[in-house]
């Protein structure tokens, strides 16, 4: 069953045509790599999904309910969490406190409230455990590899307990074994029942943790087919326009 359904989504902006007439579903659990070349739409259609953008026609449901996201926290509060590629995160913080960014844990001293370290850290550290990441809770974020980094974004979608992950390039400038590590972190969200949409270009990274490949030119989406019953050849193929659709 879909936990998100896009139907008909269109966006123009003035004569601009960013997407037309885009038709997609995401199931719980599943991991759909949404690929095609600059400027095909795809940044514009995550945007849309995580209430950047509003689409200037079609509809959204969310776990079998038309919904409208007019901000970003309205799609928060769905259970949809985005890590864009520049991840935005704090250098000089540890990676609990960046975890826990604006949702700290406090306790009374007094009648004074105080960040409550202890707690975030095991929270932090559970939730590594979880994504089976050797990441430490206390180290900085600025010593940390980009495999890392990616770590304590994802950490922030679990905190939420979100239901969709849309990741933007999350293997983009990272070494082969820091890609390992992040192609794992998406195959625990799977594991965990946690819907993905991955963009990348990075097709060897897309077709190795995806059930389904989606692809998008011009704004128009060409192909939506399971992963194994496609290849890089013909995904190269669809977003060049040597193949019109399959």
């Amino acid at each position: 069953m879909s936990i998100l359904k896009l139907e008909n989504i269109s966006k123009s902006f003035g004569a601009v045509q960013a997407l037309d007439g885009v038709n997609l579903s995401l199931d719980a659990g599943e991991v759909l790599g949404l690929m095609g070349d600059n400027g095909a739409g795809k940044s514009t259609l995550v945007k849309i999904i995580a209430g950047n953008f509003k689409q200037s026609s079609g509809s959204i449901s969310f776990e079998n309910q038309n919904v409208e996201f007019l901000k970003p926290m309205d799609a928060r509060n769905k259970g949809i969490e985005v890590v864009y590629q520049d991840l935005a995160l704090c250098d000089n913080l540890t990676a609990a406190s960046n975890i826990f960014l604006t949702r700290e844990i406090t306790k009374s001293f007094g009648f004074i409230p105080i960040l409550n370290f202890s707690k975030m850290f095991q929270r932090a550290k559970d939730i590594f455990k979880e994504l089976k990441s050797e990441t430490l809770p206390e180290e900085e974020v600025r010593m940390m590899s980009g495999g890392q980094r990616q770590a304590v974004a994802i950490g922030r979608t679990k905190l939420s307990q979100a239901k969709v992950v849309l990741l933007d390039e999350p293997t983009a400038a990272i070494s082969v074994r820091q890609v390992a590590e992040v192609l794992e972190l998406i195959k625990q969200l799977k594991k965990q029942g946690v819907a993905v949409l991955i963009i990348s270009h990075r097709m060897p990274d897309v077709f190795a943790v995806s059930d389904r490949i989606a692809v998008l030119r011009r704004g128009k989406l060409v192909a939506n087919k399971k992963a194994n019953e496609s290849s890089p050849e013909e995904v190269t193929a669809l977003i060049t326009g040597a193949i019109e659709s399959a």
